[in-house]
């Protein structure tokens, strides 16, 4: 016969508690975000900031993909004695907001009218910040390889009584050579072949040699990877992000943009064109400006150049706006 053991009392005996009945209650969720503030105050921006969502964008072949993104959503709070939005409703419509439908003017405008109506009366501006990767895929300069490289891109929509107004920020790198550095060089370079050489040495042979061996070659100017981030405020009549063309157009311009897919006759390359795109951070800014001064779908923009020195322990930095 078996002996049932007593309970421990250590342990009380389970009890099934009854289940809720969740839709009883679901109408009368308190809600404090529609309590009275405390303290009566307008609030220039209210959100959220880095939401993960999906982004249906143009890729460089005409077609659409689908990339990852991170996007800051808030409103202003004109009535001070609302204690808060409904932020929920804000995450929502972001959700699936981008998608399907691709990344232009129309669609950004139509999430923030929705956004706004969201809120029954509590804000008339809406902000919205998205960031994601383009990538681009770029040939080699002399070899028939090409690589993949990501391009930060950073779209800021504002919509106000005033109405839509959107700014394109992007990155390019590049390699920016020292001109003063090129010509120290190019002095202690000419100064070995003087001491090498006398006015009476001939013979074309010889100097070729010289110029191939490591004598040839007393000095080096130095160079560094550096960038260029830059600000755009898009014309009214801009539909769609022109970030390929504001790249191609940047990277021209500069002359040298760092490279992906690197043979030995691409580094070659590589070095021809740095020795004739010698430029300081002043001559750098002066390029970006240009190209972006000369485009009609730019109403105004903001570079900053930034040439991180392998001769100094600071970087060297240069800044331009205009229209």
């Amino acid at each position: 016969m078996s002996v049932r053991a007593p309970p421990d009392a250590s342990f009380p005996a389970f009890r099934r508690e009854p289940v809720l009945n969740t839709a009883s209650i679901t109408d009368r969720l308190p809600d404090v975000a529609g309590d009275q503030a405390q303290a009566a105050r307008l609030l220039d921006w209210v959100g959220m900031g880095n939401i993960a969502i999906p982004l249906r964008i143009e890729d460089a072949n005409g077609g659409t993909v689908t990339v990852p993104a991170s996007a800051d959503i808030g409103v202003n709070l004109i009535d001070p004695d609302a204690r808060g939005i409904h932020m929920s409703r804000l995450y929502l419509h972001l959700q699936d907001a981008f998608s399907s439908q691709t990344l232009d003017r129309g669609t950004i405008a139509r999430v923030l009218r929705d956004c706004i109506e969201s809120q029954r009366g509590l804000a008339d501006r809406v902000q919205l910040t998205l960031r994601y990767g383009q990538l681009l895929r770029r040939p080699a300069l002399a070899s028939a390889h090409s690589g993949w490289k990501t391009y930060p891109v950073e779209i800021d929509a504002v919509l106000s009584p005033d109405g839509l107004a959107l700014t394109l920020a992007l990155s390019v790198e590049y390699s920016s050579t020292c001109p003063a550095s090129a010509a120290l060089s190019r002095q202690l370079n000419a100064a070995r072949f003087a001491g090498d050489f006398t006015p009476s040495t001939s013979g074309f042979d010889a100097v070729r040699e010289w110029l191939e061996s490591p004598r040839g070659l007393a000095a080096t100017p130095h160079a560094q990877r550096s960038r260029a981030d830059v600000r755009m405020r898009l014309a009214d009549d801009v539909d769609v992000f022109p970030v390929l063309a504001i790249v191609d157009a940047l990277e021209h311009a500069l002359g040298t943009p760092v490279q992906t897919a690197v043979k030995r006759e691409d580094e070659q390359a590589f070095a021809s064109l740095n020795a004739e795109n010698l430029m300081f951070c002043e001559d750098a800014a002066r390029r970006v400006s240009a190209a972006l001064s000369s485009d009609p779908r730019i109403a105004r923009f903001e570079a900053t150049v930034s040439h991180f020195e392998s001769l100094h322990a600071h970087d060297a930095i240069a800044r331009v706006s205009g229209p």
